[in-house]
């Protein structure tokens, strides 16, 4: 990911963080088909530029995260429609759209929702669950859902390490 930023823009790649400080550390794509992993990450990872710290990025200003965070978003929905997955591509627009929903309501739910939409993307199995957090502001079905598809522990790793970055 920080590889392609880098030979795509000038701009991403001053972004890039010095080497040893990069955090290559998957979050959510262990949830999920590995098919996806790099995709997913790609999107999380803008997720981060936009609302927390991110693994491999440091943009000098919030016009410039702005924009990296919207390229990184792209980038990851390509990478996953490359795939010819509409379902799947149908699942990162929800997310996208309901992540922002989630932080401009300032209410909880974002990790439960990255690790259903990792665990069960493409599946078509996330709609009530999603209605549950965009109506109700209740993460719960999204919760048991990435559970009842990933199991327990791998869950508890996912959001622990997503807790730990998404706050600014």
């Amino acid at each position: 990911m920080a590889v392609d930023a880098a030979a795509e823009s000038t701009l991403w790649a001053d972004c890039l963080l010095p080497d040893p400080e990069r955090d290559r550390s998957p979050v959510f794509s262990p949830l999920g088909e590995a098919r996806y992993a790099l995709g997913l990450e790609t999107i999380y990872e803008g997720y981060l530029v936009h609302y927390g710290r991110p693994r491999l990025f440091a943009p000098p200003d919030d016009d410039t995260a702005l924009l990296l965070g919207d390229y990184l978003y792209a980038h990851g929905v390509a990478r996953i429609s490359a795939f010819q997955d509409v379902a799947a591509v149908a699942d990162l627009a929800e997310l996208i759209s309901l992540c922002s929903q989630v932080r401009a309501e300032e209410s909880d739910g974002d990790g439960p929702l990255w690790a259903a939409t990792a665990a069960l993307l493409g599946r078509g199995a996330l709609d009530e669950a999603r209605t549950a957090l965009r109506l109700h502001a209740d993460p719960q079905p999204l919760e048991a859902a990435s559970r009842s598809a990933a199991g327990d522990e791998a869950v508890e790793v996912a959001l622990a390490a997503h807790f730990e970055r998404r706050s600014a």
